[in-house]
């Protein structure tokens, strides 16, 4: 553990005005207030705040931030108060450690509603002071580099929630580099198999090829000293998670990725990074669609740089970000770089983003949701892309997400827009709504009186605005529909519970759950929003499904009537987990259907005869078939590997049919026998990282007879 002597020294590195004192003093209460307590390790406890502290250090952050993070648990695990911390050591200190405080006792990996409202009161902390999630951050980071100390299932849940959570948050904010090594602890927890393959794949590229990194630094060193551009040039390896997630975006094997290399060129001014980059392109050639200009169009986190992948020695690709001094440490700080000191004094650095403005331009949209599922799509559409930067035919700079499309682009110039919406232009070129945007583009959008969204739009679009705006317009139109089919589901859920769905008890529901009134409950309930189910339990929370953990293939269903039987539909092959919906048939019980199942649209107009089912809760057996349709190489061992990979799922494979031979490849469809929906993710998983396997999709039929 470092002991106070040594903090003070990391902090003095960069702040030699430190206020040595209150360090000091709050390192010597943080350890009185810990005394006697240990880690999951053993060790004494007080290392944690410790190792947090000496991590806020390396991004050179004030007293304020060094001292919350010595005490950023003596309020929830000892005796001490937030007054006692007040009164010690002030008011600013004392917030910072309650904040901190309030975030560690937050779910934010919980489902729905209350998932939101924590993500909201996530934001809220931020809003107050970002040096809370600086803190909570360095935190989650020390609690990663020593997970292995903690329960299995533990490590499964922190991993999961750094993955979800904070590791795009780190990434929102800037801190690329905490961001990577987040990404990549979670990595190690949730797939070790994966990332030790890819590090053991490394190893064996590195002994065919010497050391490719250092042999491509002093390529592009050689190029800046012929060109008497004065700059440092640093290469890494990226992260193994980063190389996966590579993988699988592209789907392609390790051999077949050539950019898994990184290279950095620091200059000493804006101007250099432009020389730079023309004696780059004059070198090698620049490889199509990989150029970005983050100094003329910086992200919203004050992050500056010019990226470029250009084909290499020996046709290698080879990513390199070119950049400032001053540009280079908002790149690794972030945000944070607002509260960095460099010689006893706050940085004066002029790339240092606001972090008030910052977190406005994060949150601007959040308000405009109009319930949990919107809010929580805005909250994970901000915090998880990237940027592209667009033009109207005007020149005005939009801004959207990676992956965005000319529909987005519409919405995001107004509503009315993108609801008329019937074409679009980019760059001159007439395209088709789907297409991805790039950054620099110029869309035009073309409208006609008349048009209204469409629910194929849906699928095209990514921002919350779209998303929000287009059900809003289709919730409006099918509204009438809806509330009928929503009234037919109601009654029938109510009454299999011995309950009636009168107009006062929809109204409780409505106002408990946070809906507009009756009529919007029940569109929402014909829409599949919300189940009829859930708006029972919500009313009569002990008529709650709270069956035991083993769920027999006979009771697995929940909505029946006493005795009725029910069959899983052929043509969707539900699963649990995922939402059902049942329709009756006189003499043969109910068929029960996943709810995107498109056979149902032939009973829209047969309200009566729906049933609002859900799965019960619990351990399943893996029972339940669900047909796979995989392309696989025309290779010696492939079918194999693919029936091993199964089973190592502990998934059963109950039948196989050939249905597409070419020389090159097969096409087959397997019938896997699964637990549920999370099982079936599972096995999809495994069986696309297989090299061997070009495609794999869940097969549906809607031709196969219930």
């Amino acid at each position: 553990m470092i002991d106070v002597d040594g903090l003070i020294s990391l902090v003095r590195n960069y702040n030699p005005k430190t206020n040595e004192k209150l360090i000091r003093d709050a390192y010597e209460y943080g350890r009185e207030m810990h005394k006697g307590q240990t880690r999951h390790s053993g060790e004494e406890y007080f290392q944690h705040p410790v190792a947090v502290a000496a991590i806020l250090t390396e991004q050179r952050l004030d007293d304020a931030t060094i001292v919350t993070a010595l005490l950023h648990d003596t309020i929830e695990d000892t005796r001490a108060t937030y007054e006692e911390i007040a009164d010690r050591f002030g008011e600013e200190i004392a917030g910072l450690v309650d904040g901190v405080t309030k975030l560690t006792n937050l779910q934010l990996s919980s489902t729905g509603s209350r998932q939101a409202e924590n993500f909201r009161k996530l934001f809220m902390a931020m809003s107050k002071d970002l040096r809370v999630i600086l803190v909570k951050l360095a935190d989650r980071l020390h609690n990663m580099r020593t997970i292995k100390f903690m329960r299995p299932e533990k490590q499964v849940q922190k991993a999961r929630e750094t993955m979800d959570i904070y590791a795009p948050l780190a990434g929102r904010m800037g801190m690329q580099w905490m961001r990577d090594e987040l990404e990549d602890l979670a990595f190690r927890v949730l797939n070790p198999e994966a990332r030790s393959s890819i590090i053991r794949r490394f190893i064996t590229l590195q002994r065919e090829t010497g050391d490719v990194i250092h042999k491509i630094t002093n390529d592009i060193r050689k190029v800046l000293e012929k060109e008497g551009i004065e700059a440092d040039v640093f290469g890494r390896a990226k992260k193994p998670y980063s190389i996966w997630r590579k993988m699988e975006e592209k789907g392609q094997g390790f051999s077949r990725l050539s950019d898994i290399y990184g290279f950095r060129v620091i200059t000493e001014s804006e101007a250099d990074c432009y020389r730079v980059l023309g004696a780059v392109h004059r070198r090698w050639r620049a490889v199509p669609g990989r150029f970005k200009d983050y100094i003329s169009q910086p992200k919203s986190n004050g992050y500056r740089s010019i990226h470029t992948t250009v084909s290499g020695r020996d046709g290698k690709r080879v990513e390199i970000q070119i950049r400032t001094r001053e540009m280079h440490e908002v790149a690794e700080a972030g945000v944070a770089a607002h509260w960095s000191y460099r010689d006893g004094v706050r940085a004066e650095n002029p790339f240092a983003v606001d972090p008030a403005k910052w977190l406005e331009s994060l949150t601007e949209h959040f308000d405009t949701a109009e319930d949990t599922d919107e809010f929580l799509e805005h909250v994970k559409l901000e915090m998880y892309t990237d940027q592209v930067f667009c033009f109207t035919p005007k020149g005005d700079v939009v801004k959207l997400p990676r992956g965005a499309t000319p529909l987005d682009f519409a919405y995001a110039i107004h509503t009315r827009i993108g609801d008329s919406c019937v074409g679009a232009k980019v760059d001159g070129v007439r395209v088709p709504l789907w297409t991805r945007l790039k950054n620099g583009q110029s869309v035009e959008i073309v409208t006609a009186e008349g048009q209204r969204p469409q629910a194929a739009w849906l699928d095209i679009v990514v921002t919350g605005k779209a998303k929000s705006a287009i059900r809003k317009s289709l919730r409006a139109e099918d509204r009438e529909r809806f509330v009928r089919l929503g009234r037919e589901l109601a009654r029938v859920a109510f009454e299999q519970m011995g309950k009636k769905a009168t107009d006062k008890a929809l109204e409780t529901a409505a106002r408990h759950m946070g809906y507009e009134d009756a009529e919007d409950l029940l569109a929402r309930i014909g829409s599949a929003e919300i189940t009829a189910r859930e708006v029972v339990e919500a009313l009569y929370p002990e008529l709650a499904d709270t069956s035991g953990d083993e769920i027999e293939e006979a009771r697995a269903i929940a909505g029946l009537s006493p005795g009725q039987a029910f069959a899983r539909a052929k043509c969707c092959q539900p699963v649990p987990g995922e939402r059902i919906v049942g329709i009756s048939y006189r003499g043969r019980g109910v068929i029960v259907h996943a709810i995107d199942c498109p056979v149902l649209s032939e009973f829209e107009e047969q309200p009566e005869r729906w049933v609002d089912l859900q799965w019960h809760s619990g351990k399943h057996p893996a029972v339940y078939t669900v047909t796979l349709n995989i392309t696989i190489s025309n290779d010696s061992g492939v079918l194999g590997r693919i029936c091993t990979l199964i089973g190592e799922q502990k998934a059963n494979i109950a039948d196989m049919k050939f249905v597409d031979r070419k020389p090159d490849f097969y096409r087959i469809l397997i019938d896997v026998e699964l637990r549920d929906a999370e099982h079936l993710h599972t096995v999809m998983t495994a069986l696309e990282a297989e090299s061997a396997v070009a495609e794999i999709e869940r097969f549906r039929d809607p031709g196969r007879k219930p």
